[in-house]
């Protein structure tokens, strides 16, 4: 993980929707976080610092470093609400979390080789991107930031599923409890020639009725 995500944070005293409403007001964001053997600790951020900060893809699935009155611990972002019509977030949970801990959580996927692909280059195929991400089970210390899908040798009509993504060490696939399903495939866009060889023509075998009849 080459990030090093640090969110500043204060303790929070106050509760309630009338306080929470007071907080974003101010251009702050209330917080919690919880786990780690210890009591959930409410918390105070700020919209901008954290607006930023989920700018980043990698932050979604990153240990990152919360500071809380100048006192550093590792969690993870667990859950982040935001308004329903408006540019603005209104709550965010954060998990504690240690090194040795086995956590789950959603990493995004990187799809490699689109372009050069041998379904893409070679037999003119188009790219569907079945999943954005796969849910994963590792030590806090190895999560990893996404996850690639190489795409370098698939062929036209053929799919990638979860069992064949290349995982990094010491990483899981939760995902696959539901099911091996494709997350990417390559498909011949319609109205080519292959894929009107393919297709019965229209009407064809009444026109041949129609010619040996007269």
């Amino acid at each position: 993980m080459s990030e090093n995500f640090e969110v500043n944070a204060e303790p929070r005293s106050d509760s309630g929707k009338g306080a929470s409403r007071r907080l974003r007001q101010e251009g702050k964001l209330p917080a919690i976080v919880y786990g780690g053997g210890k009591d959930p600790q409410s918390l105070t951020l700020d919209q901008i610092e954290m607006g930023l900060h989920l700018q980043h893809e990698a932050f979604y699935s990153h240990i990152l470093t919360l500071k809380i009155g100048g006192k550093a611990q590792k969690a993870i972002m667990r859950d982040i609400q935001r308004h329903p019509a408006r540019d603005m977030i209104m709550h965010i949970d954060f998990l504690r979390v240690s090194e040795k801990e086995t956590i789950q959580m959603h990493v995004p996927l990187h799809f490699i080789n689109e372009d050069t692909a041998t379904g893409v280059k070679q037999q003119g195929g188009l790219v569907s991107h079945l999943m954005s991400d796969l849910e994963v089970s590792c030590k806090a210390k190895d999560l990893p930031e996404y996850i690639e899908v190489d795409l370098a040798d698939l062929e036209a009509g053929h799919a990638i599923h979860m069992s064949e993504v290349a995982l990094p060490a010491g990483v899981s696939l939760v995902s696959l409890a539901h099911g091996d399903q494709a997350v990417v495939s390559i498909h011949k866009p319609r109205g080519t020639a292959e894929a009107e060889e393919t297709a019965a023509p229209e009407g064809g075998e009444e026109a041949a009725g129609e010619e040996e009849g007269s």
